[in-house]
């Protein structure tokens, strides 16, 4: 086949292949694919950009999750409304989002982020940050979710390779039931009925710092089978916290908390486990030294189901990238979003 003109040819060819890609580096994470995004289009035409947004998944959005869903099903996921947005743009080509942290149905995100390729027609010049960011926030609309930032970066970027961290936070409310919660905190924190022992939350939380295999604290389904339950977890704490608007009603002794968990990256539901895990440590259900057992066991069967937080009360807060890794921006600016894209 002769190709006459490799930047048209790779312009169809690309997006399938960063599929190829991204499927292969979470099978084999030691042994990369070779990915010639160098052969992307010229950046006249073409700009590569990171994308960061908050969604409150609520409604139609939350049943499908982060991920882009079959056009055959009914319920899209966030990934889908992204795409769709931007296709009203009328760039090149076919718009492929690529998503840094894959969380399920019903979590939220105060900031998530991905990366795209956007080509406008020739003669069109790339969209400046402010543009992009409104003109897609228009397309989004009624879906609760909303760009909070476009960054221009360089070709070879990746979203989800590139990101150093990921912090997620869990929110528990304590003294209450679910139905007896404020109607704006229902699908926003878990609910629980008696209050916790937190000098036991902290100690067992300690035992999940580090580098550890969280076996016991992902799901046993085929897709976890390939990834490796190694990972280091570089923050696990509890603080106390407040509810929305909580000067404007009565807590009723309600106590809320937010579980700090951040690591480079996750396992499948590992921060819904061990969140549940230590929620059941401050009541009594488990002991600290239960949790070393958990580690030290190994087995995901071990874990009981009753033991996993619901989906509703978990916000992925915030990814993390390496400031030299995002190009186009001024020193100022690239020291104010080198740490956090929020």
């Amino acid at each position: 086949m002769v190709v006459r003109d490799p930047y048209r040819f790779w312009s169809v060819i690309s997006p399938a292949w960063l599929q190829v890609q991204d499927s292969w580096s979470t099978l084999y994470p030691s042994c990369p694919l070779w990915l010639p995004r160098s052969l992307s289009r010229p950046s006249s035409l073409s700009a590569n950009w990171v994308i960061c947004w908050r969604v409150m998944l609520t409604a139609m959005v939350t049943a499908s999750g982060v991920m882009e869903t079959p056009i055959t099903q009914s319920v899209l996921g966030v990934q889908n409304y992204l795409e769709v947005a931007a296709q009203k743009l009328r760039p090149v080509g076919t718009i492929k989002f690529f998503i840094s942290s894959r969380t399920d149905s019903g979590v939220h995100a105060i900031c998530n982020s991905a990366h795209v390729d956007i080509e406008r027609a020739k003669g069109k010049p790339p969209f400046t940050e402010e543009i992009l960011v409104q003109a897609m926030n228009h397309h989004l609309q009624p879906e609760p979710i909303r760009l909070l930032k476009a960054i221009r970066v360089c070709d070879n970027f990746h979203a989800r390779h590139n990101a150093l961290s990921r912090t997620y936070v869990y929110r528990v409310a304590a003294g209450c039931s679910r139905p007896e919660l404020p109607v704006f905190e229902g699908n926003l924190c878990w609910a629980i009925q008696d209050g916790l022992n937190v000098t036991a939350i902290n100690e067992a939380s300690k035992m999940l710092l580090g580098t550890h295999n969280f076996s016991a604290f992902r799901s046993a389904n085929s897709e976890n089978a390939f990834k490796s339950p190694i990972k280091t977890l570089q923050q696990a704490d509890i603080n106390p916290s407040c509810g929305i608007l909580t000067h404007h009603w009565q807590s009723r002794n309600l106590q809320f908390w937010d579980f700090t968990f951040r690591a480079r990256s996750f396992l499948y539901k590992q921060v819904r486990r061990m969140t549940g895990a230590l929620v059941a440590v401050g009541q009594g259900r488990l002991t600290p030294q239960q949790i070393k057992e958990f580690l030290e066991n190994q087995d995901p069967n071990c874990f009981l189901g009753n033991f996993v937080a619901p989906p509703h009360g978990l916000f992925l807060k915030d990814v993390e990238y390496d400031g030299t890794k995002l190009n186009g921006f001024s020193a100022e600016e690239t020291q104010k979003y080198s740490s956090h894209l929020n």
